[in-house]
């Protein structure tokens, strides 16, 4: 895939990034060890997973092998600042990028289009303010790239959501989230 091949997919990473940082500017630190979608983990293992992913992509890019089951460094506070500082770095590397890409744009849109649905839930943001788009193509990689039988630990099996869900809904139900 060329630079201008992927010009699409960056546009819309780069507006998950925005809002992702939007998200985590309503963390807040009393609310941290609160309950989160991802079972495993509270507001703060979840905040701060979201601000190091566009860290770990970066590096992906660049050929570095990456341990996506690491603990993620804690950020105390400002994690939107934190996140938009890395999620800029991860855009302008794709726009300064040129030969193949070992993790499409369009995994990490799903990745950080999840997650901020994920600290949404928990802090009680409006997901009908997120943007749609995101979450469509997000979805749209995993159901052509995450069969059930290659699903793992990080996601649970697909769950039922009605006909008339958003589409953060229905990303985070092909993602195993229980939607209710």
């Amino acid at each position: 895939m060329t630079h201008t091949e992927w010009g699409d997919e960056v546009r819309v990473l780069a507006r998950a990034v925005d809002q992702a940082g939007d998200v985590l500017d309503h963390v807040h630190r009393d609310a941290l060890g609160g309950s989160t979608p991802c079972a495993d983990w509270d507001l703060a293992a979840l905040a701060d997973h979201l601000v190091h992913a566009p860290r770990q992509f970066l590096s992906a890019m660049q050929g570095e092998e990456i341990d996506w089951s690491a603990v993620a460094p804690h950020v105390e506070e400002e994690w939107g600042p934190a996140f938009r500082v890395a999620g800029d770095d991860l855009v302008h590397a794709w726009h300064a990028h040129s030969g193949e890409i070992p993790v499409p744009a369009d995994m990490q849109t799903a990745e950080l289009a999840l997650h901020t649905w994920d600290v949404a839930q928990a802090i009680g943001y409006p997901v009908d303010q997120l943007d749609a788009e995101v979450a469509e193509r997000g979805l749209a990689f995993l159901r052509a790239n995450l069969p059930a039988e290659a699903r793992g630990g990080a996601f649970g099996p697909e769950q039922e959501v009605s006909d008339d869900a958003g589409a953060y809904d229905r990303l985070a139900a092909y993602a195993g989230r229980s939607i209710g």
